[in-house]
């Protein structure tokens, strides 16, 4: 089975990479880095030639509105590249809760990519995923009001970025089509708790103010707008031990690493 990985290269691509070399696909990794641009549709055709199935976890370079035109005009060039190549299947990632989202150009733009890839042509697995752990220290930039960060405590199922591509990995090689999956986090938690959590653990010494009213990048949540249905998948990793793998990865210039403290669901979640 070939299988092309469009955005290789990043956090989520270049893990799915690795797993899926390692289970025996035969696995190209397609990103502007080699040069295959899907924005513009430069070298998609040498990439996608023989290909049996097509990841996309390929990411805007904005979170502003100008995600909705990458996203739509790389998702339109991918698509009809992959029926010209004749490829049977096309995986995408986007995210629990877009449709809940579309106050953010970001969020709108991946609902607008779901619903070109469900109205193609090509058999097709969505797979969505909560907000990955490596996204909290945007979630504080974004909250961030003079001294303080100001969140809602409404309830979240992070998981890890590895967990994710562990997912993708296995829906790739899967004979599942027209389909939407949803994978989350082992354990749930108020955003402000989380969010302090890891502050703490990063050395950040800002308050956390608990505001109902305060936006997520433009939506007032409430506890259901992040949370995903009752039937999902679950990643393995929990906040302790993506925060522990975290430290080891980088470790603080002027002191010796150090463990995190622990942070338990339960400490996290009520």
């Amino acid at each position: 089975m070939r299988i092309v990985v469009m955005g290789g290269a990043g956090r989520v691509g270049s893990g799915l990479v690795t797993i899926l070399s390692a289970r025996g696909a035969e696995v190209v990794s397609a990103s502007r880095r080699n040069g295959v641009d899907a924005f513009t549709g430069a070298g998609l055709a040498a990439a996608l030639a023989g290909a049996d199935v097509v990841v996309d976890v390929m990411n805007a370079p904005s979170f502003e509105d100008d995600a909705v035109g990458f996203f739509e005009t790389s998702t339109r060039n991918l698509l009809a590249a992959e029926a010209a190549a004749g490829v049977r299947r096309h995986v995408a990632l986007s995210i629990v809760g877009a449709e809940r989202l579309c106050a953010n150009g970001y969020f709108r733009a991946k609902l607008a990519q779901e619903r070109q890839v469900e109205a193609a042509a090509i058999p097709h697995t969505i797979l969505r995923a909560t907000q990955f752990f490596e996204f909290l220290g945007a979630v504080v930039d974004a909250s961030a009001q003079g001294d303080g960060v100001r969140l809602a405590p409404a309830r979240v199922q992070p998981i890890a970025a590895e967990d994710v591509s562990i997912a993708l990995s296995t829906i790739a090689v899967a004979e599942t089509a027209d389909a939407i999956v949803e994978v989350v986090g082992p354990d749930s938690y108020r955003l402000d708790r989380i969010v302090a959590a890891f502050m703490a653990a990063t050395g950040d010494r800002r308050a956390v103010v608990i505001d109902a009213a305060a936006p997520y990048f433009g939506t007032v949540l409430n506890d259901e707008t992040l949370m995903a249905g009752s039937v999902v998948r679950f990643g393995h990793t929990d906040f302790d031990a993506w925060l522990g793998r975290r430290a080891r990865q980088h470790p603080p210039a002027d002191a010796p690493p150090a463990r995190p403290p622990i942070f338990t669901p339960s400490s996290l979640s009520t």
